[in-house]
């Protein structure tokens, strides 16, 4: 059989919360860490059967879209907090802060700006700056615009694979004669990049943020897709969506397993691994445990 694994995000800035070395993650999920080990454990226990693995890496830079250097606060200059919810105003002129209760966003009177004027109107995907992204991330509906921590800075300790985990695919690749396929998406400045498949909103001018055809036309070829990894809420949800959504045969969503004990919700965000699992039940999928598939 062509079995295939797909780890999304498998970093240290999403599953350390302290190494004890002077290193903390700046976006740790919950529970990440022990996600992990029992993906390593898996990886070693079937290594023989696994054809393909691919690890798609967040990579990030200190200015991007989702940043706080990208914003600033107008009263004051302030740049955006961690975890600001940015969108546009109904109004449809001005770029402000959202809050959440129960009933869902509403829009503020805390309004924003991008640190240079020029950004705010002209270039990104859309042409229209950030606030033409913004708009165009709304129509899409999946996700409001949220200014994350600083996180997956490429070629920092975050960035990095956590150390089991990379021991069992440098093994896997020693002893199975294979490479694994790692893929990074995230860098491009202009638009948030939660799936391994292509960016909340492509960029006409950079393939890096479009469909990767090459991941999905060899996800095609296999007969179960193992997937797990960071975070079930974001990372997780947009890749196995896009997944689905671009196979050339829907019924290829029968061929992925997500591992449930390999993959954790962003606190406060577990309505939306909740809403995507229900999808994929309802797409065909298949659920199962690290320590149950294949056993």
């Amino acid at each position: 059989m062509n079995i295939q694994l797909l780890i999304v995000d498998p970093q240290k800035d999403f599953c350390i919360a302290d190494d004890g070395a002077g290193h903390k993650g700046t976006l740790v999920v919950p529970g990440a860490d022990k996600d992990m080990g029992r993906m390593a454990a898996m990886i070693r226990r079937i290594r023989p059967k696994l054809g393909h693995i691919h690890v798609t890496l967040d990579s990030h830079q200190t200015v991007g879209i989702e940043r706080p250097r990208w914003w600033v606060r107008v009263s004051d200059h302030a740049h955006a907090a961690p975890f600001t919810i940015l969108g546009i105003h109904p109004d449809g002129k001005r770029i402000v802060k959202f809050t959440a209760d129960a009933t869902g966003l509403h829009p503020t009177d805390e309004e924003y700006t991008t640190y240079k004027p020029s950004m705010l109107h002209n270039g990104g995907p859309t042409g229209k700056g950030a606030f033409g992204y913004l708009e165009a991330l709304a129509a899409k509906g999946r996700y409001p615009h949220v200014v994350w921590p600083e996180h997956c800075i490429v070629g920092t300790w975050g960035w990095s694979i956590v150390d089991d985990l990379a021991a069992a695919l440098h093994d896997w690749e020693w002893n199975e004669f294979g490479r694994v396929n790692y893929i990074t998406k995230g860098n491009n400045p202009w638009t948030e990049h939660f799936s391994g498949v292509q960016a909340e909103v492509p960029d006409p001018a950079d393939p890096s943020t479009q469909v990767n055809t090459g991941l999905i036309s060899t996800l095609e070829t296999a007969d179960i897709i193992l997937f797990g990894g960071e975070a079930l809420s974001h990372c997780d949800a947009n890749t196995g969506r896009d997944i689905i959504k671009n196979f050339s045969d829907p019924s290829y969503a029968k061929n992925l397993t997500f591992l449930m004990d390999t993959m954790s919700n962003v606190p406060g965000f577990e309505f939306m691994g909740d809403a995507f699992v229900k999808e994929m039940k309802a797409a065909g999928a298949q659920f199962s445990t690290s320590t149950e598939i294949l056993a």
